[in-house]
């Protein structure tokens, strides 16, 4: 070998030795900060309402099944509700720093919050929550009862005010404005962290109509009918003290007024057969509320009939300030035991129809829903009473009666319903074998 290519073979050694020397330092690269873990926050309840009735607030919404990220299941381990009287525009912060925690909803958590699925994906995939509480994206019902504190505003001023302050001189202010109570979930994590808060639900905190007078209460054979007395939609007035003249608020403008018509049956006295709609908690007062909307005015008609059941019907005010509305008490409840006395009508269209040895009877079918059949009546002359001709009620609308030839007999037909109620006697008719 020459001395060349000696010189190449040993730049070619030295170059293949000092890849092999780079090579890891390149492959291992720089070691950077460790990254923080991921923080998975649940998303917000949702469709979060509150409605008022007297001095209860009902607050709903759905348990989040999910985080912020969109991934499942939820890291919550609670949904806290707070409100705040006064204005309802108050930042978030401030809602949560000056409001108060009404309630807190326990929820199925999941055992390792990184174990989620993205959105899209089989949710069977995850490990399920577990522990007590309700399930994710169930619905949630919960109350505040008013107490006198939630029907004064909350101080919003940071420092909040010193007796000092109240004791001085307060400076003019415009007409007062029209208190409302705001409502809010949040969910909580299994760290104890919060996440975005729900949509605002917003209740006046304006007093409450009284009850109307117990209501009516009547019914046929197709349809309950509730009739209630209107009641007078007056702006509320302050209770005055002692020495001073009664003061009526201004500039609310002209309330509304409506009215929520409810059963409030017991469930001991429900059939199954026709049970009120679940629009309450069978623990709540209120009842079954059967008015999507509050009605203008009664009269209000159930179609719910179902003979034997018992019906309990009560009615509350519903006063309407600004669009926020509040219902008043509940009217005392009227009951009624549903009895079937109403007899099906007389049958229609009875014509006879003469053949050899034989009268045939045909008639128009009756339409009511609890009809047990037809009872066929016969006379041997004008001057006679009808008599039954068949010992019990046909389901048919025809029937042939065997007759001597020429025999002439008069007819009528009779209705009967599953209750024994027996309608009128049809037109008589009457015709002769042939």
């Amino acid at each position: 070998m020459s001395g060349g290519d000696r010189g190449a073979g040993n730049r070619g050694r030295c170059a293949a030795l000092l890849a092999l020397i780079v090579a890891p330092i390149i492959a291992c690269g720089v070691k950077g900060p460790p990254q923080p873990p991921l923080v998975r926050l649940p998303a917000p309840p949702g469709d979060l309402v509150a409605e008022r009735r007297a001095d209860r607030v009902e607050i709903r919404f759905v348990v989040p099944g999910e985080n912020t990220d969109g991934s499942r299941p939820a890291n919550i381990e609670r949904v806290d509700v707070y409100a705040l009287t006064g204005p309802s525009d108050v930042s978030d912060e401030l809602l949560l720093k000056r409001g108060v925690l009404v309630a807190s909803v326990q929820v199925k958590a999941p055992r390792d919050p990184d174990d989620t699925v993205n959105p899209g994906d089989p949710i069977g995939d995850a490990e399920p929550p577990e522990g007590p509480g309700l399930d994710q994206s169930a619905t949630a019902q919960v109350y505040e009862d008013l107490a006198a504190e939630a029907m004064q505003p909350a101080d919003l001023r940071d420092p909040p005010r010193t007796k000092a302050d109240m004791d001085g001189p307060m400076p003019l202010t415009g007409p007062p404005s029209v208190l409302s109570r705001t409502f809010v979930g949040v969910g909580v994590s299994t760290r104890g962290r919060l996440g975005t808060m729900s949509r605002r639900a917003v209740v006046t905190m304006l007093p409450a109509p009284l009850a109307p007078p117990q209501p009516d209460v009547t019914y046929d054979e197709k349809s309950i009918t509730v009739m209630w007395t209107t009641a007078d939609a007056g702006t509320p007035t302050a209770a005055p003290g002692p020495g001073v003249l009664p003061a009526r608020t201004f500039g609310m403008g002209t309330p509304m007024i409506g009215y929520h018509v409810y059963d409030v049956t017991p469930p001991s006295a429900r059939s199954d057969a026709a049970p009120a709609p679940d629009s309450s908690k069978p623990d709540a007062p209120a009842g079954a509320r059967l008015t999507e909307m509050p009605v203008p005015k009664g009269p209000f008609v159930d179609t719910r009939i179902e003979w034997g059941a018992a019906r309990c019907y009560t009615v509350r005010v519903v006063r309407t300030f600004n669009g926020l509305p509040v219902e008043g008490d509940a009217a005392s409840p009227r009951c009624t035991t549903l009895t079937d006395t109403f007899a099906p009508a007389a049958p229609t269209g009875v014509t006879p129809i003469p053949s050899e040895g034989a009268i045939t009877l045909i008639w128009n079918p009756n339409t009511e829903p609890d009809l047990a059949g037809y009872i066929v009546l016969r006379s041997p002359a004008a001057a006679v009473a009808l008599s039954p001709l068949t010992p019990a009620p046909v389901q048919l609308t025809t029937l042939r009666d065997a007759a001597a030839s020429g025999a002439r007999f008069f007819y009528a037909v009779q209705a009967i319903d599953k209750a024994g109620n027996v309608s009128p006697a049809s037109v008589r008719v009457d015709e002769a074998a042939r």
